[in-house]
């Protein structure tokens, strides 16, 4: 047992220690996936105030709350209606097995919802189980190709992700098997990185003339959204809706990644609680909140952090490491797997290395081969039924009718932190630190 006596430095920690002993053995900086693990203000930091006498809640049996969202509807010819402002954000084939990919699509359609590709391209499976289905144009253009951005639903421009703003991701040769490898058009066996910025524009006049190319390939008729990672996120929305998006989807820095260097994701970026009121100011003062969509993506986690989410301004949410969760990762039926590859069950964060013994973010035929699509689906279905669930109860606890009805007066803040990012006021107060009285 360790001494009592003894005392833990806080700067110098056992993370941080093994951290430099490993920099120290190695020469190299650390690779892994998940997202930041430092604690940082999140929706947990905020209370609803449900109704009483000063507001009428809505009755859960009888009542309906309504939450349908509509996307894409600015210049789209067929915006998509989903069921449900649950969506599922970006994950490639190639950081996730084929499987997974299905499984995601099954679970998608199933809750009426939309999935999206990421990083190197649109895979049969997929596409096939998908009734949404976005695909993500990226600046690696890794199986980019204009048949797919047909065969799509709705284009998604990503400029940035809430784990490596500014920064590209990588995918190490042990997860490049041949059918990876093919749909990317490099080579097998081979570490490959993505690129951080595309590399046919400089800046967001070029950016204006890419939409409208990928416009002029669908003939006007699918929604094109831009994705930017949380950090200048109140000029980058309106770069973005000044370029012609239908649109915006923001991403935290609690937002998870395959692999990428743990220096971008614990120190790049800004809270997804700050960024939304952000984003939603330069909506606001565009005069298009509502008219131009805003997703917001980055540690969703439950019905709380969506309703919290949508009062704060967002129109749906998209859910990335959660959905993996959902599928079985990180399960403690594994946990003897996960102790032979030097990890653990709710710890395993080397998506990178092509070993998940949950057959989820890995090329190997065997272990992919454990994780049943048709399973996988139902897991990911009901999961998003329990979310939207969640959230219809707290919008009729506001007396909400619908969730999108949500709104940043439903919200208090239990720290000044939460209070100053989110613009709500603090528990008990009416002052939201920051604003002029």
């Amino acid at each position: 047992m360790t001494d009592p006596a003894l005392r833990e430095s806080a700067t110098f920690d056992r993370a941080t220690i093994a951290a430099i002993q490993r920099a120290a053995e190695t020469g190299v900086y650390d690779i892994r996936g998940w997202g930041a693990k430092r604690p940082l203000p999140h929706f947990d930091d905020l209370l609803f105030l449900g109704a009483s006498m000063s507001r009428y809640p809505l009755e859960g049996y009888r009542e309906r709350c309504g939450t349908d969202v509509v996307l894409g509807d600015r210049h789209a010819r067929y915006p998509l209606h989903l069921d449900i402002p649950v969506t599922i954000a970006g994950m490639s084939f190639g950081a996730l097995s084929a499987q997974a990919k299905e499984a995601l699509g099954r679970g998608a359609s199933e809750a009426g919802t939309s999935t999206t590709t990421g990083d190197g391209g649109m895979t049969p499976e997929e596409r096939g189980q998908s009734k949404h289905l976005v695909y993500q144009y990226l600046p690696s253009r890794y199986g980019m190709n204009p048949a797919d951005l047909r065969k799509a639903d709705a284009i998604e421009i990503v400029l940035g992700q809430g784990a490596k703003p500014g920064g590209g991701g990588m995918l190490l040769g042990q997860k490049i098997s041949e059918r990876v490898a093919g749909m990317r058009t490099l080579p097998a066996g081979i570490d490959q990185r993505s690129a951080c910025r595309h590399p046919d524009w400089t800046g967001p006049d070029d950016l204006a003339i890419k939409i409208l190319e990928l416009r002029e390939i669908t003939d006007w008729e699918k929604p094109v959204y831009v994705k930017v990672g949380a950090t200048r996120t109140y000029y980058d929305v309106k770069l973005a809706v000044a370029a012609g998006a239908d649109v915006v989807v923001v991403d935290g820095m609690q937002g998870g990644t395959a692999a990428t260097q743990d220096v971008f994701i614990e120190h790049v970026g800004i809270p997804t609680l700050a960024a939304i009121p952000q984003a939603v100011q330069a909506l606001r003062e565009l005069g298009l909140h509502r008219k131009v969509q805003l997703i917001v993506s980055g540690g969703i986690r439950t019905g709380a952090d969506v309703a919290k989410a949508m009062a704060l301004g967002a129109d749906a949410v998209a859910i990335g490491t959660a959905a993996l969760i959902a599928l079985g990762d990180n399960h403690p039926r594994y946990a003897a797997e996960y102790a032979k590859i030097g990890s653990a069950a709710g710890f395993y964060d080397d998506f990178q290395d092509g070993r998940d013994p949950a057959g989820i973010t890995t090329q190997d035929e065997e272990l992919a081969a454990r994780l049943d699509p048709v399973e996988g689906g139902r897991r990911i279905a009901n999961y998003l039924r329990v979310l939207t669930m969640e959230a219809q109860t707290l919008a009729r606890a506001c007396g909400k009718a619908h969730l999108r009805n949500l709104e940043p007066e439903d919200l208090v803040a239990l720290t000044i932190e939460a209070a100053a990012m989110a613009r709500v006021p603090l528990a008990g107060t009416d002052w939201i630190p920051g604003m002029s009285r």
